[in-house]
């Protein structure tokens, strides 16, 4: 006998936060509790099964590759083994293998693979999660994460990299603003994320002043 889906989700929820425990802090339950609920409520105003959302939603960095050597098939193959061990139905774990595999922004230059409604959904709250305050916030967290400088005026944003090469950038932390996420404004896929994403986008425009204002004495 299958779980009804609410048991299936609290199970998941339970996954997704015992495993994260000790994740960075950008990557953690946090993120993906934000994730979720943006999902959520980007999907009443699309025709989606909100089954497929919450767990692509809840499941989409359960296994960052970039916490993993680069690894872009650890995610799908956890979330897999989850759901297979709680009797998922087989549809629904490809489906959300797919948007794990196809939700990340990989330098903006990649040919995606896979698409649908659910995963519109969830890749624009995940989008909105990395701009705005949150956005500032977790770009810095992850920066020092990695020993990044804050700045450096001789290094300019390369808007050209390969997948390969955004994985393995060590660039300024303010490049990263440039190289992605100034740009996700206009990838939206939904009339939803695109409202929110302007008012984000606004606010982080508003940050890059002050901080070169600051930056070059000038307040």
């Amino acid at each position: 006998m299958s779980l009804a889906k609410e048991t299936i989700i609290a199970k998941t929820i339970s996954f997704v936060q015992e495993t994260l425990a000790n994740a960075e802090g950008g990557h953690d339950w946090f993120h993906i509790e934000r994730v979720y609920k943006n999902s959520l409520l980007i999907a009443k105003e699309e025709t989606v099964d909100e089954f497929i959302v919450s767990l692509g939603a809840l499941l989409h960095d359960i296994a960052d590759s970039k916490f993993h050597n680069g690894d872009e098939t650890v995610g799908p193959k956890v979330a897999r083994n989850f759901l297979e061990s709680i009797a998922v139905a087989e549809d629904v774990i490809v489906h959300v293998e797919n948007i794990i595999t196809n939700i990340s922004f990989k330098g903006g230059n990649f040919d995606q693979q896979f698409t649908s409604p659910e995963l519109d959904v969830i890749q624009d709250a995940d989008r909105l999660d990395a701009i705005g305050a949150i956005g500032i916030a977790r770009c810095f967290n992850y920066g020092g994460f990695k020993d990044r400088k804050l700045y450096d005026p001789e290094i300019k944003p390369n808007l050209n990299m390969t997948k390969e090469e955004y994985k393995k950038s060590t660039t300024p932390t303010i490049n990263h603003f440039y190289e992605k996420l100034l740009l996700l404004k206009d990838k939206m896929n939904t009339k939803t994320g695109q409202k929110i994403a302007e008012q984000r986008h606004a606010y982080m425009e508003q940050f890059l002043a002050q901080f070169y204002a600051e930056w070059n004495g000038e307040v």
